[in-house]
């Protein structure tokens, strides 16, 4: 059942809900927190991260927990926006004492908690947020995703592997589609692309007449294009509509079934660089791909992949420190091997990962397989050092 069912708005208190079994009442309870966007524009975003981080939580306590004891989930709402995550941050660390958290939301809401948990110095794992300023804010925050730097540079790799030069960028006036457009823009004149026009958008905008009139007269050979399933559909849309061919490239935004729903037939061909391949030979990868459509009767999006594997990564911390947070659990994060549905993962000095980034094509109303991008030096995040 939906949180939402309950009647909950605005900011969502969950502090007793345990996703462990009910055989599991007379155990202790190690806390996690959750900051997740349940209700407002991300809703259907925060329903796949609150479904990934459940099903992670669920699996690790019918394995036996932590130490003898069950991970209890702390969720709360933040409507993925700064003002709400602020007191959602504050009241997971001073009235619930959670040991750790995870953020299941965007990065305006993500940079804006970061600040808070790394003052309390309680780790801070982050599912999909891809702003820089978040792991700068401190040792005690990890990404489990590419940063945005990273995930636009291989936007424009992908553009050259397509053997394309010519390229309109369309941005959303946001922290993820401005970390997105600086990668592009940095990677772009070394693999020989040309940007021969740049838009913007607001995030409210969902109408694009004038922005589609001028694409179309740009005539780009591809078009790199920012934002989320619910203004990226009707973008993808209305370009079609009139009559642009050029591939579109999107990003992680995109990837959710709702995309396809919103943009109908238009979404075929589309483009997107996320972190999950529905195609993978991965166990881990095809594992989490059955147990979730087993426990929720619908398909994984990234969000979701992405939540799961936060989580699991703080798990496989707390086991190492037998639920004990801090230092000494940063410390067990950050030398940990992760095999987990995004991929192999390690942290870097600045607890950044490493990654390839999937390529997956919108195909007979699916996310399919499309290519791999594996440029170690292009993908390679900032570190201390840099």
């Amino acid at each position: 059942m939906s949180l939402l069912s309950y009647g909950f708005r605005g900011l969502v208190s969950v502090a007793t809900l345990a996703v462990a079994s009910t055989a599991g009442n007379a155990w202790a309870q190690i806390k996690v927190g959750l900051n997740v966007p349940l209700t407002g524009f991300a809703a259907a975003d925060g329903k796949s991260a609150l479904d990934g981080a459940k099903l992670a939580v669920e699996q690790a306590n019918a394995k036996g927990g932590v130490a003898g004891q069950k991970i209890e989930l702390v969720i709360y709402d933040d409507q993925a926006t700064a003002k709400e995550a602020v007191p959602v941050a504050t009241k997971l660390i001073e009235k619930d004492q959670v040991v750790a958290a995870v953020s299941g939301s965007y990065s305006g809401s993500t940079r804006a908690a970061a600040s808070i948990f790394q003052r309390a110095q309680v780790p801070y794992v982050v599912a999909y947020a891809i702003h820089p300023d978040i792991t700068l804010a401190g040792n005690y925050m990890f990404r489990v995703s590419a940063m945005g730097e990273v995930q636009g540079r291989g936007g424009a790799k992908l553009v050259q592997n397509l053997g394309k030069k010519r390229v309109a960028l369309i941005t959303v006036k946001n922290d993820f589609g401005q970390a997105l457009a600086a990668g592009f823009k940095e990677a772009a004149p070394k693999l020989g692309l040309s940007i021969i026009s740049e838009y913007e958008y607001a995030m409210p905008d969902r109408q694009f007449g004038p922005l589609v009139s001028k694409v179309k007269a740009d005539n780009p050979e591809v078009i790199y294009a920012s934002g989320y399933f619910f203004n990226a559909g009707p973008l993808v849309s209305q370009l079609r509509a009139a009559g642009v061919t050029a591939p579109i490239i999107g990003q992680e935004g995109y990837d959710s079934d709702k995309f396809i729903e919103i943009a109908g037939p238009a979404s075929e061909g589309t483009l997107v660089t996320t972190s999950l391949d529905r195609d993978s030979d991965s166990a881990a990868t095809k594992a989490f791909l059955a147990d979730y459509r087993k426990a929720t009767n619908a398909g994984a999006d990234m969000v979701a992949a992405s939540t799961y594997t936060a989580v699991s990564v703080l798990v496989e911390g707390l086991k190492k420190t037998r639920g004990k947070g801090g230092e000494e659990l940063v410390k067990a994060i950050e030398v940990g091997q992760y095999d987990t549905p995004i991929g192999k993962l390690s942290f870097n000095d600045l607890h950044e990962v490493k990654k390839d980034i999937q390529v997956q094509v919108v195909k007979d109303k699916a996310f399919r397989r499309h290519s791999v991008i594996s440029d170690a030096a292009l993908l390679t995040p900032p570190s201390k050092a840099k």
